[in-house]
């Protein structure tokens, strides 16, 4: 092509939402644009509660209102709904050389119906597999089916297909994507943002939360676990920052095991967050065993890993063994007394200055395998190929080298 790449972003996500999907399309748009591309971002106005930040410079975003539930999240059938029904008339009116569209699978299949009619690529992000995410909800089996088979015609119809790691690779394999299409990206943090020398908002001893907190998480553990080392610890905290679903039993169940122990601030900045994980005695993450995210590698992990904070990791599966294999932090079962035992040790760490000592260290390996704006150009390489092998094919069949559409 002669002219600029028109790319296009389709997502009820982008900053300034506070997600790690709104942080990946971000640096994606920064990313495209580095390369000289015209980006337009078609996605959502923000919740109140959404800090307020520049929209990235080179991108065009343009936002739509959205129906959100009553913790300001676009998280539910009608919910998505409301985003992708519009989308159709937002993108017919839209020209674009390639499509990028992010979950769920409904958004997908709207984008890649009408870049079918335009006669034009799609490049789908598949952070996560949808598939596994309803069957671990327990979901009536014909939702299990009808999700099922929305993901499997997203994945054979988009020509390129991104993903964040090599265990939802092979899912998406698993699923149908043809394995030429995949690439694995892997998944990344701000490296300017959560960095070592950020300051700490406080110097209470705390563990912190940052994050959704839904049912394949189930954050109650570090809840149970605290209150199995209350008395040993009487001014060790925990602090959750984020929303979810299950973040009303979480209150609850805190004020009734470990009253006034557990405090809750709601979705905070990037930054606000990156200085909560730098005082923290540990990052927490979990991932419940068996339902189906044993594969998972949540992006809280490269945040705490960047910041040099050590990770509790509560789960099984390629998240505990991240933490593992890199040294981030401690990895256990998904059990209260596994997980008070690591905060025992944790304590026992900051306390004699192991844990400062491992900063650096932790840092410089989120440093050369998380930086968010290194993943980006990873995809922002990949929509860009299957842009010019469209343009490629179009110039063949025409017997022309290069003419601009």
């Amino acid at each position: 092509m002669s002219r600029p790449m028109r790319a296009l972003i389709a997502s009820r996500l982008f900053p300034p939402e506070v997600s790690a999907g709104a942080f990946r399309l971000g640096a994606l748009g920064r990313a495209l644009a580095r390369r000289g591309a015209e980006v337009t971002v078609l996605t959502t106005r923000p919740p109140k509660h959404a800090p307020a930040v520049a929209d990235p410079p080179g991108v065009a975003v343009r936002r739509w209102p959205v129906l959100r539930d009553r913790g300001g999240n676009v998280r539910g059938y009608i919910q998505y709904l409301s985003f992708d029904v519009p989308l159709i008339f937002r993108l017919m009116g839209r020209r674009f050389d390639v499509a990028v569209a992010e979950a769920p699978p409904t958004t997908g299949l709207v984008v890649l119906i009408v870049a079918w009619l335009k006669r034009r690529p799609v490049v789908y992000y598949a952070a996560d597999v949808w598939t596994d995410g309803v069957v671990s909800m327990a979901a009536p089996r014909p939702v299990i089916s009808v999700i099922r088979g929305l993901e499997r015609a997203v994945l054979r119809g988009s020509r390129g297909i991104i993903s964040v790691s090599d265990e939802v690779t092979a899912r998406l394999i698993e699923l149908g994507a043809d394995p030429a299409r995949v690439t694995t990206v892997g998944n990344g943090i701000d490296t300017a943002v959560f960095a070592p020398d950020v300051e700490r908002a406080t110097d209470d001893q705390y563990f912190v939360y940052t994050g959704t907190m839904s049912e394949w998480q189930q954050p109650d553990i570090f809840v149970r676990a605290l209150a199995l080392i209350a008395d040993e610890h009487p001014n060790v905290k925990l602090r959750f920052f984020g929303q979810g679903s299950v973040q009303s039993a979480l209150r609850s169940l805190a004020e009734e095991i470990v009253p006034g122990r557990v405090s809750f601030g709601g979705v905070v900045s990037p930054t606000a967050s990156a200085a909560w994980i730098r005082g923290a005695v540990a990052a927490l993450v979990s991932i419940v065993p068996g339902i189906g995210y044993d594969f998972a590698k949540p992006t809280k992990t490269y945040a705490a890993a960047a910041i040099g904070t050590p990770v509790l990791f509560a789960g099984p599966g390629a998240g505990a063994e991240l933490v593992r294999s890199a040294e981030l932090g401690v990895a256990v079962e998904f059990t209260p007394e596994a997980v008070a035992d690591a905060m025992r040790a944790l304590l026992a760490e900051m306390t004699d200055g192991r844990t400062e000592s491992r900063r650096a260290e932790r840092a410089g390996w989120a440093a050369e395998h998380a930086s968010l704006d290194a993943v980006a150009a990873r995809v922002s390489a990949v929509v860009s190929q299957v842009a010019l092998a469209r343009a490629g094919k179009l110039n063949k069949a025409s017997g022309a080298s290069s003419r601009p559409e």
